[in-house]
């Protein structure tokens, strides 16, 4: 089922949501993997959850480790690629292997260049609506925007910023095997090409 675009689904921590969100279309799969995130998983729960799963990009999420431990973690997870939670300089940015998406705190907060980074990422606030800046931020470079769970606020953004894709959070599961998808399903569904 294709969707207006691609679709970023961060924090995936069990194997209901990797599957279901992988067999839904997503794109691209994130991990929590620095050991200072909440929520991180250890290399081993990473491999087993990605050995299920097919055609979707891989993509650990990191902030304080270094570079060479940020390369050892991605190598040994085959990490297609990393999102940096915080700002890192032009050389350490170079240092690190695999492709580089970058968090960013604000629209306002994206340096003026980094070469070294593919793609930004930015959640949005409730109260984020400077079109003209992310319009304006999406077409210096890869642009991944997380409007939340809403369907509605998803689409509009889908069809009118030129942007990479949209990132949405994963979730919890009730008990082992046991999820709720319905507001991630609402999300997929409002993005499906008519």
């Amino acid at each position: 089922m294709p969707h207006l675009v691609p679709l970023l689904i961060r924090g995936i921590n069990n194997l209901s949501d990797a599957r279901y969100c992988a067999g839904m279309g997503a794109d691209k799969l994130t991990f929590v993997l620095d050991p200072a995130l909440p929520g991180h998983l250890d290399v081993k729960t990473v491999k087993e959850l990605a050995g299920w799963i097919a055609g979707v990009e891989l993509i650990g999420e990191f902030d304080q480790l270094s570079a060479p431990e940020i390369n050892a973690v991605a190598a040994d997870c085959g990490l297609d690629a990393v999102l940096l939670r915080s700002a890192r300089t032009a050389d350490e940015l170079a240092e690190i292997a695999p492709p580089v998406y970058v968090e960013l705190a604000t629209a306002e907060s994206a340096p003026a260049s980094f070469a070294a980074v593919i793609g930004w990422v930015l959640e949005l606030p409730s109260s984020e609506n400077d079109l003209a800046l992310l319009r304006q931020l999406g077409l210096e470079r890869p642009l991944w925007l997380g409007p939340g769970l809403f369907p509605d606020q998803a689409r509009e953004m889908a069809t009118q910023l030129p942007i990479a894709g949209l990132s949405f959070p994963s979730g919890d599961e009730v008990k082992p095997g046991l999820r709720d998808f319905d507001q991630l399903e609402a999300v997929f569904e409002a993005l499906e090409v008519d």
